[in-house]
């Protein structure tokens, strides 16, 4: 019956279009090439490094994606006319010693 079929573009993923662009995109992301799945591509030096010489700015939480972050760094150095920037020198210190995360939970890697 004319009803009872689905077009193609309504299938699911998992179906006969199930490598589409579409059916990629609402998937979880691809690993990245080179690293083991579950670490981070970003680098803890750069993120700890960002974090000593800009952490006023944010810099080392925007690298790492954590945006709130950032901008709550960023927000606190302006109303303290730049005091706020020894939050961002400790962040540094303490991503470059203990490590750290990415946005996704993933740990950075080395």
């Amino acid at each position: 019956m004319f009803g009872h079929h689905r077009p193609t573009w309504v299938l699911r993923c998992g179906q006969r279009l199930g490598r589409s662009l579409l059916c990629r995109l609402m998937t979880t992301p691809p690993t990245q090439p080179g690293y083991p799945q579950g670490v981070s591509d970003k680098s803890k030096v750069v993120a700890g490094v960002l974090g000593i010489l800009l952490g006023g700015l944010g810099a080392g939480r925007f690298y790492t994606g954590h945006t709130k972050i950032a901008v709550l760094q960023l927000v606190v150095s302006l109303c303290t006319l730049g005091a706020g920037a020894l939050w961002g020198l400790i962040d540094g210190i303490l991503i470059l010693v203990n490590g750290g995360t990415d946005a996704q939970g993933r740990p950075l890697r080395d």
